[in-house]
C-alpha cells in the first residue's frame, strides 16, 4: 500500500503516523523513507485523516476523506470525493462524487 498525502495523519492498526508518503510493505510501515518498526499482524486497517493525493492499495481496508486517485487490487476503500480516476480489481470502493473514470473487474464502485 502506498499513500501520498497533502496533509493530515494516517492511523494504521491503531497507531498514528504523520508524513507525506506512507508505505506498507509486508509487515513494515515506512513514513517519508523511515522504517517505523511496526508489527502489523495479519489484518491491516488504515484510516486517513486529511487529504490524499493518491491511494494505491493491494489488500486491507482504508477509510479516507477526499482523495485524488484510487487504485486497489483486493482492498476496500471508503472515502469522500475523488478528483481523479478509480480503478479496482476485486476491492470495493465507496465514495462521494467521482470526477474521473471508474473501472472495475469484480469489485463494486458506489458513488453519490
Amino acid at each position: 500500500m502506498q499513500i501520498t498525502m497533502k496533509n493530515g495523519s494516517t492511523v494504521i492498526n491503531g497507531t498514528s503516523y504523520r508524513g507525506t508518503n506512507i508505505q506498507i510493505t509486508g509487515q513494515r510501515v515506512i513514513v517519508d523513507g523511515i522504517d517505523q518498526n511496526a508489527d502489523l499482524g495479519p489484518v491491516i486497517d488504515v484510516q486517513v485523516h486529511g487529504d490524499v493525493e493518491s491511494l494505491d492499495l493491494e489488500a486491507g481496508t482504508v477509510k479516507a476523506e477526499s482523495v485524488g486517485t484510487i487504485k486497489t487490487v483486493s482492498g476496500d476503500v471508503q472515502c469522500g470525493n475523488v478528483s481523479g480516476p478509480v480503478s479496482t480489481v476485486s476491492g470495493d470502493v465507496e465514495a462521494g462524487a467521482v470526477s474521473g473514470p471508474v473501472s472495475t473487474v469484480s469489485g463494486d464502485v458506489c458513488h453519490r
